[in-house]
């Protein structure tokens, strides 16, 4: 085997790696994950004036989308989302070092535009994706407040406001399944001024519960999420070539009385057999090699050697077998059978090989 048919079996041979196809058409897709909501001045004269704050505890996100895949690594989407979190510290009316309770909900609805990178396998298969969106949030903060000893200062309130995001991704297909691929991405959704109107409560003696509550609040996440998504329309992962098995050499032997070069009904018989191999199986060049034995001279040998493959030859021909595809030696009393001493009339030794390559 050649050099280069050597590498050319190396390459088949070796596995394919996993490789995404841009995604072209349905798709689902969810995720689910950790989200910090960063931390908020709390604004409005109902609440204490400008001086109060609240800061979260990381909390958990997720998101379920439905979208579309145009086939050149464009998809546009829309998207369900939830998020909570808890509060970590609260300050009220600038009295810091509260005892805090409370979360803050949002629920958001989004249209993003997305953008795959079809990077081949360059990273092992990984579609790095970018993309952004636009919607609207609405988002909750229920029992947010502050507890002096055994009373409570609370408030539940309210509100949406526009919203927008940015999203960073990547996605590593199931070759198992296709069309399905785990996803990985870091979501920053951020709203435009949120203003919340609301409810108080108060243990406190003396405060009064309170209705109609405004103020506003910022609204800024930063979600890490793990997902799945499938796409309905993908192609099966493409299957490693196998190199094909090189075809076994087959050969036959024809056998002649001594000093002739006439076909028997049985070398007839084995000539038969050799063409209709041929047909079976993938054959580029029948080689027909004459020999003898050691009873004459070596001039006259080679001679009779070259006449025995010419009858085989014209057999092979007669039974349909292009003479482009036939090759005709004679080999005199070279490679015999079985080695003998000069003048020895060996009948295994007066042959024909036929060898089918």
């Amino acid at each position: 085997m050649t050099f280069r048919k050597s590498l050319l079996t190396l390459a088949l041979g070796l596995p394919l790696a996993a490789q995404a196809q841009p995604i072209q058409g349905l798709y689902i897709g969810g995720g689910i994950g950790g989200n910090y909501l960063q931390g908020t001045d709390i604004a409005g004269s109902d609440f204490g004036g400008t001086n109060s704050s609240a800061d979260f505890h990381w909390g958990w996100a997720g998101v379920l989308s439905l979208g579309w895949g145009f086939g050149n690594g464009l998809r546009a989407e829309i998207e369900g989302s939830y998020r909570q979190n808890e509060v970590s510290d609260i300050s009220f009316a600038g009295i810091p070092g509260l005892t805090e309770k409370g979360n803050a909900k949002s629920w958001g609805a989004m249209a993003n535009v997305l953008y795959d990178f079809n990077l081949g396998s360059s990273l092992g298969g990984v579609t790095p994706y970018i993309g952004g969106g636009l919607g609207y949030v609405w988002q909750e903060y229920d029992k947010v407040g502050i507890r002096i000893g055994d009373n409570t200062l609370d408030f539940n309130g309210d509100g949406g406001a526009f919203a927008y995001q940015a999203i960073l991704g990547a996605a590593y297909p199931i070759d198992q399944v296709p069309g399905l691929a785990i996803t990985a991405e870091y979501r920053f959704l951020g709203t435009v001024s949120q203003s919340m109107s609301g409810t108080g409560r108060s243990s406190v003696a003396g405060v009064a519960d309170a209705g109609n509550l405004k103020f506003d609040v910022d609204n800024f996440n930063h979600s890490l999420l793990i997902g799945l998504r499938y796409a309905f329309n993908a192609a099966p992962a493409p299957v490693a070539a196998v190199a094909p098995a090189p075809a076994a050499t087959r050969s036959y032997l024809v056998f002649f009385d001594w000093n002739k070069a006439d076909l028997t009904d049985r070398a007839r018989q084995i000539i038969g057999e050799a063409a209709q191999a041929r047909t079976g199986q993938q054959v580029t060049r029948i080689e027909v090699n004459g020999y003898t034995d050691r009873s004459g001279t070596p001039q006259y040998n080679e001679a009779l050697s070259l006449r025995r493959a010419n009858a085989v030859a014209a057999e092979l021909l007669r039974r349909g077998v292009q003479r482009n595809e036939i090759v005709t030696r004679g080999f005199g009393e070279a490679n015999p059978l079985v080695p003998t001493a000069d003048g020895v009339r060996e009948p295994q030794n007066r042959r024909v090989e036929i060898i089918l390559r």
